[in-house]
């Protein structure tokens, strides 16, 4: 487990990554930052390289934990389900194999039929957010919404979307922030707890199939049918786990971030409440300025040269696709908020080649929905000046505000 003093210096450059980016970029070659264990790969071409090559540059440690696991937390996890590979740290054919069913489950007609409920429960929140004069949105919307959509597209009861949300923020708290070992345990009381409610979904939907990407899953991982393989649930319970918590928090982190910006730049949020044809932009816009994955990982499977730095097999990779969306030779005035970009090149803050994100188009469309029911709703919406100013949480996986409280 890394130091304190190192810990400290990790979250510092996770709080405010830019400037450290914008050294990387400057630099001749890669970077190597000893915080982040990894060559940092920070220029919009070399980010692009990486991802298309993923023959040669591997998934296989995308989601390596920033901590190590106590004994007593080890000790519970051994109680639920065992990890495997998933969509995001699986390649070749394996890769292929989880990526089809989710490209299927999150097409395009797939998405717009979502649409009317994800509406809907965008209205509910924010009526419930209207009726008084504060809120505090990551918790009263950007934390909710997702929730509920991405529960309904899984196929899950209502009911159980609090509990699997939950769960799916502990499980990001173990993996990402150093805890004593007796809150390590008690949070991977909670990731068993959302592993036995997910398994209970997959079982049920192997003996009654429904319209829903659970059965879909169930279907194209564990084909046939018969009673699920010990191996077949735990790869379902690893694929499903990863499909929830990738899709609403990586959702309700852009919500959360959108916002923010927004507000801090108070003509900005009355030029899109006065213009509401800017909201597409406005979206693409917080995205390639503060993506809410900053990075992945990624490990070279051969000797390769990359930026001009010849780097061996096994060489770490932390791929800052933050970075690249503030490349200076790609964007201008590439560090400047601006909702009336001209014509905004295609950012990477939804990934690029095999393994972009398969969700991106129905994180979009949440996104829009927020922002037309927000601006509609609540025009004067502001950041209240009686709590102090938002602070982002320290983490690269899913950025954005700790809290953001607002008035109008």
């Amino acid at each position: 487990m890394p130091s304190h003093d190192d810990q400290t210096r990790r979250d510092e450059l996770y709080l405010d990554p830019y400037p450290l980016y914008a050294r990387a970029r400057r630099a001749e070659g890669l970077t190597y930052v000893p915080e982040f264990g990894a060559w940092l790969v920070a220029r919009d071409q070399d980010v692009r390289e990486v991802l298309l090559r993923a023959e040669d540059f591997s998934s296989a440690n995308a989601l390596l934990p920033d901590v190590a696991l106590s004994q007593a937390a080890l000790g519970v996890l051994y109680r639920g389900f065992e990890p495997r590979p998933t969509v995001v740290t699986a390649d070749g054919a394996e890769h292929r194999r989880h990526r089809g069913v989710l490209n299927r489950g999150l097409s395009t007609p797939r998405v717009s039929a979502l649409l009317p409920y994800a509406r809907e429960c965008a209205g509910e929140l924010v009526e419930e957010i209207a009726a008084g004069g504060s809120a505090e949105l990551m918790e009263a919307y950007a934390r909710r919404l997702p929730g509920r959509v991405v529960g309904r597209l899984i196929g899950l009861d209502p009911a159980d979307v609090p509990a699997a949300v939950h769960g799916g923020y502990r499980a990001e708290e173990l993996l990402f922030r150093p805890m004593p070992p007796e809150d390590q345990a008690a949070a991977a009381e909670d990731v068993v707890a959302l592993q036995r409610l997910l398994d209970g979904y997959i079982r049920d939907r192997r003996d009654c199939p429904r319209d829903d990407l659970c059965s879909a899953m169930v279907a194209s991982l564990a084909p046939g049918g018969g009673e699920l393989t010990p191996e077949q649930r735990h790869e379902l319970v690893a694929g499903l786990q990863n499909l929830l918590i990738a899709g609403f928090l990586t959702t309700s982190a852009m919500i959360g971030t959108t916002l923010l910006h927004l507000l801090r730049d108070p003509p900005q949020w009355e030029l899109l409440c006065a213009d509401p044809a800017l909201i597409p932009a406005a979206v693409e816009e917080t995205a390639r300025y503060d993506a809410a994955v900053q990075a992945f990982r990624r490990v070279t499977s051969r000797p390769v040269t990359l930026g001009g730095t010849k780097l061996p097999a096994g060489a770490p990779l932390l791929v800052a696709y933050g970075s690249a969306n503030r490349d200076e030779e790609r964007y201008a005035e590439a560090d400047r908020f601006d909702i009336g970009r001209p014509a905004p090149r295609r950012h990477l803050a939804f990934g690029h080649g095999p393994h972009g994100c398969p969700g991106s188009q129905l994180a979009r469309e949440q996104l829009r929905i927020t922002l037309e029911v927000f601006t509609q709703r609540l025009p004067n919406l502001r950041l209240d000046p009686h709590h102090p100013p938002p602070a982002m949480r320290p983490t690269l996986i899913h950025r954005s505000p700790q809290a953001l409280y607002a008035t109008w």
